[in-house]
């Protein structure tokens, strides 16, 4: 059974960063695609970054020239690099993985990290 851990979530000031980490265990599988969604309380969850094993990140609008997202293929691991936080970053961020295997393509979730960003 294939879990995705996230770490690195936490409370910070405007204008700080953080850096998100996500990593892919449990069984036999290639990478497709893994990102970064979040929620914010009374919102729907929304893609914040997701990058593909052809190398082809996208982002929000919102998160463009703050945020990078990278993946370490040798550690199954993707990360989010979050510079100058703004409050409105403020959210539960949860990673996705499209990984194959012999059963196929399938998406994966990680459990969600918070990220506050509050004076």
């Amino acid at each position: 059974q294939v879990q995705l851990v996230e770490s690195g979530g936490g409370w910070v000031q405007p204008g700080e960063s953080l850096r998100l980490s996500c990593a892919a265990s449990g069984g036999v599988f290639t990478i497709n695609a893994m990102g970064w969604y979040r929620q914010a309380p009374g919102k729907e969850r929304e893609l914040v970054a997701r990058d593909t094993s052809g190398g082809s990140a996208m982002y929000a609008d919102s998160v463009k020239g703050r945020f990078t997202i990278s993946i370490d293929f040798g550690k199954n691991t993707v990360y989010l690099q979050m510079n100058n936080l703004k409050p409105e970053d403020t959210a539960v961020y949860y990673c996705d993985a499209a990984l194959s295997s012999w059963g196929g393509t399938l998406q994966w979730w990680g459990q969600g990290t918070q990220v506050t960003v509050s004076s």
